[in-house]
């Protein structure tokens, strides 16, 4: 089931599934809510699922002016707080782990965990395993054949309207996220940092940004790329379920984790050992 629901900053369509605890799932750039179909059913047997599209995407409109992540950002906290009433789980891939990594920063409150899966803090020139894609961005590019035509099919704004958000999108890959490690720092939700082993974003990426959020949990999934959702979904839900749904064991030999890294799980402060080392 789908509806709109009108905030500040765009008129946002989004769907629903299943009961429980709230849990956002966040669509990649340029993508739909189509891209949780391998995930959809797994989640929903566990959680009320809420998947709004964002400006720009889906059935959701584009907005005046360039696209920026703060924007999106900014919308989601505004979805959290205008749909659910309270604090949700965020599971984002690609730009919706960067938009659920900027809400557990700046609303703490309204975020309970988080999955952050091929995100990335720092724009794709310098986090990317090949920048060079950047330059293959283009609206009529074969790449991007199978997102326009998800485009197409349900935009408000039409289909000539598409060359106008791969323009703004590419432009905002090119500078943006820009998150400082000391405000990963500051994100108090238990975290996990999810990716391919042949990720759009470099392992070495991938594992600072591990390292910089206090607490952190990371998985690799073997064989997959940047797609790992589709590639591996029954071992990517599992691995996302399992964080969601059960609380952290006690490691033998933590190293990384401090003992004093504890993690409720409910929202709520994450305890850290101030002796802990950040990237």
């Amino acid at each position: 089931m789908g509806d709109y629901v009108e905030l500040p900053g765009v008129r946002t369509w989004y769907e629903t599934d299943g009961a429980g605890d709230p849990l956002l799932l966040l669509h990649g750039g340029l993508c739909t809510n189509e891209t949780w179909e391998a995930q959809r059913a797994d989640l929903a047997a566990n959680f009320r699922v809420l998947l709004p599209e964002r400006r720009g995407h889906g059935h959701t409109p584009d907005v005046d002016g360039p696209l920026s992540y703060q924007d999106m950002a900014d919308d989601t906290v505004a979805f959290i707080e205008r749909v659910v009433g309270g604090p949700a789980h965020l599971v984002g891939w690609s730009d919706g782990g960067v938009v659920a990594l900027l809400v557990a920063i700046a609303r703490p409150d309204l975020v309970r965990k988080v999955v952050a899966i091929g995100a990335n803090f720092l724009p794709s020139p310098e986090s990317g395993a090949a920048p060079e894609m950047l330059d293959r961005i283009a609206p009529d590019a074969p790449d991007l054949t199978m997102f326009r035509e998800a485009y197409e099919a349900v935009s408000p704004d039409g289909a000539a309207h598409w060359p106008v958000v791969v323009g703004k999108l590419a432009a905002m890959f090119r500078t943006e996220p820009n998150i400082r490690t000391e405000d990963l720092a500051g994100i108090t939700a238990p975290t996990l940092v999810l990716a391919g082993d042949d990720d759009m974003v470099t392992l070495e990426h991938t594992i600072a940004l591990y390292r910089a959020i206090p607490g952190a949990q990371l998985a690799v999934v073997p064989g997959t790329s940047h797609a790992l959702l589709m590639e591996k979904p029954n071992e990517v839900n599992r691995i996302i379920l399992d964080f969601l749904t059960k609380e952290p064991i006690h490691t033998l030999l933590p190293l990384w984790r401090s003992p004093a890294v504890t993690t409720a799980g409910t929202g709520g402060s994450t305890p850290v050992d101030a002796t802990r080392p950040r990237a």
